[in-house]
């Protein structure tokens, strides 16, 4: 059986990804994971906002192996980032468009009223790049470009997510990876020193 921490923890990532972490109390997260209310202070002393970061950070390791479980088993790069995209779409509909990234939810919900929220979703979506870039290296494109293809890949992956949720389609998800695909594809003919024609 997991430890009183780890409850905690995993049950303030499920809180804060179901309804966001305004939305999410201590005395619920500590119902949640059948823990005592003291337990809370005693593992995180800095309270909901130290809880709140650790939860990021270990949700964000979580998703972040979602990078080398859908790109590395595809034929090419190409076709792995547009797996990427749709698998992303299978798993909304799935969920009848309810659980996107729970990053970004936080993120864009916390980072304008808590530094320590915004350095822990901010090192979340540098591990993502860098496990993304590192791919894009492996294909054969140089580390900036490689860099430059991730973020714009993981941009568009989550702007995505919110017209989808909005929309109730995954018509963005679609059309977002088919651009991303499409750039990964030019960059990789170019070649690496050519591709920022």
């Amino acid at each position: 059986m997991s430890s009183t921490r780890e409850r905690i923890v995993d049950a303030s990532a499920e809180l804060f990804r179901a309804q966001g972490y305004a939305a999410t109390g201590v005395k619920q997260i500590v119902a949640a994971a059948e823990a005592p209310f003291g337990s809370l202070y005693h593992f995180f002393p800095g309270g909901k906002e130290q809880l709140g970061a650790e939860a990021i950070r270990v949700s964000g390791a979580i998703y972040e192996q979602l990078i080398p479980a859908v790109l590395d088993p595809a034929p090419d790069l190409v076709t792995g980032v547009r797996d990427f995209f749709e698998g992303a779409a299978e798993h909304l509909r799935e969920t009848g468009y309810a659980d996107a990234c729970p990053i970004a939810t936080v993120a864009l919900e916390t980072s304008s009223t808590s530094e320590q929220m915004r350095a822990a979703c901010a090192e979340v979506f540098e591990s993502w790049i860098a496990a993304g870039a590192r791919r894009h290296v492996e294909a054969g494109l140089d580390e900036r470009r490689a860099r430059e293809l991730t973020i714009a890949m993981l941009a568009a992956l989550e702007g995505a997510f919110v017209l989808a949720r909005a929309l109730r389609s995954t018509e963005p998800l679609e059309i977002a990876g088919e651009l991303a695909a499409g750039a990964v594809a030019r960059a990789l003919e170019a070649g690496p020193e050519q591709d920022r024609a």
